[in-house]
């Protein structure tokens, strides 16, 4: 990609330009460590104060609030959002080695591909599968039959789409492989990390809604239904037939049980064991999860544990000698 302006670059991120000189030209976008002259860099979390300060980039990209002397800024309303837009103006998208299927691919016949679709080697398409426009299925992705994409979905290698759901049922100690007769659905701009796995429904379909994002190793049990715009964070898990709003957050490694819902909006921290539904934009933590402001007091508590029993000790000792000696 050709290099910007910093006047340019402000104009197609949406920033205002604090200081600097609005014709020097901009190369690349780089870390604060390691930025150089010529380069931009992007600041969001108070931890990385201390790079902000010494950083040798030309200019960066900070919310309203930042107040930093003797650097030039990019204020947005969303650096975010900014930075992102810097990385596509400097850098463009991730650029592909070939075009549509390629021969070491194996697609069914009956399986339809849209236009625009890169299709990596080693992927496997079943039968009646449908896969729409401008999607990319990296290295080794398993697309089982009747599986449904929509457009622009992107899937990293090694993901599993429609594989049997977990189902069983279990009469004198053996367990009984249950059909799973369903697909998976994948609406619009989706896109699923390395690794991870949706499975097929038991009956109906197993659903993953517009915009919604799966980090690597995750897994998606039969019959889960998300909402559009959810994240869902690497080695997060959740069991089958249960319904997550729009714009839901599981942060790493949470676990969730089957048959609950969670609410639009709903936000678990890593780690997170839940086992009951959570209300529309309410945030949990801990194992079991419970609502932030209840499991911070605990934490607290939990924090002073270790010096309890000394205390206790030490009030019976009073008690004892107020009494007289005798309990």
């Amino acid at each position: 990609m050709e290099s910007k302006t910093l006047n340019e670059l402000a104009e197609l991120i949406g920033a205002e330009l604090v200081g600097g000189d609005p014709n020097l030209r901009i190369t690349a976008v780089n870390t604060l460590e390691d930025a150089q002259p010529g380069q931009i860099s992007f600041f969001s979390n108070p931890k990385y104060e201390k790079h902000l300060a010494a950083t040798k980039a030309s200019a960066v990209i900070v919310d309203q609030k930042v107040k930093v002397e003797n650097l030039t800024l990019l204020r947005a309303k969303n650096p975010s959002l900014a930075h992102q837009k810097a990385m596509v103006a400097l850098h463009g998208q991730r650029t592909h080695l070939h075009t549509g299927v390629h021969p070491k691919a194996n697609v069914d016949p009956t399986a339809t591909i849209g236009p625009g679709t890169i299709v990596y080697p080693g992927v496997y398409v079943g039968p009646q599968a449908k896969i729409g426009r401008d999607c990319i299925l990296y290295p080794n992705v398993v697309i089982y039959d009747h599986c449904v994409l929509g457009d622009r979905v992107i899937i990293h290698g090694g993901a599993v789409i429609g594989a049997d759901g977990f189902g069983y049922a279990t009469a004198d100690g053996i367990h009984h492989k249950i059909p799973q007769i369903g697909n998976v659905v994948i609406e619009d701009d989706v896109e699923i990390g390395a690794n991870s796995t949706v499975d097929r429904a038991a009956l109906g379909s197993t659903l993953v809604g517009k915009g919604s994002k799966i980090d690597n190793l995750a897994t998606l049990g039969h019959n889960v239904q998300t909402g559009p715009g959810c994240l869902i964070v690497a080695q997060a898990g959740v069991a089958g037939s249960t319904t997550l709003g729009h714009h839901v957050v599981l942060g790493g490694q949470v676990g969730v049980a089957g048959h609950i819902e969670l609410g639009d909006g709903a936000m678990a921290g890593a780690q997170c064991g839940i086992s009951n539904s959570v209300e529309a934009g309410q945030i949990v933590l801990g194992s079991p999860a419970m609502p932030i402001g209840l499991t911070r007091r605990i934490f607290a508590v939990w924090r002073d544990l270790p010096e309890l029993p000394g205390r206790l000790k030490s009030i019976e000792r009073q008690l004892e000698k107020l009494s007289g000696g005798t309990k």
